[in-house]
């Protein structure tokens, strides 16, 4: 049988909305949707992807992100 390879050291980011969608382009509501965030404040940890990054930059003027 064949054996899985173990994935690589998974690597986290912190995502935090910090201010507000209102008035902003729906491409950007649903960025923040799809990045599980809504609200200021909330804070979500999600594994590091190329999709999420993409996600992230539509976005990063509303967000401040750490790197775990």
């Amino acid at each position: 049988m064949a054996t899985k390879k173990k994935a690589a050291a998974e690597s986290f980011i912190r995502v935090t909305q910090t201010h507000s969608a209102i008035r902003r382009q729906e491409r950007q509501l649903l960025c923040l949707k799809a990045l599980g965030l809504g609200r200021i404040g909330k804070t979500v940890r999600l594994l590091d992807t190329s999709s999420c990054r993409g996600l992230i930059r539509c976005v990063q003027h509303l967000v401040k992100i750490e790197v775990e």
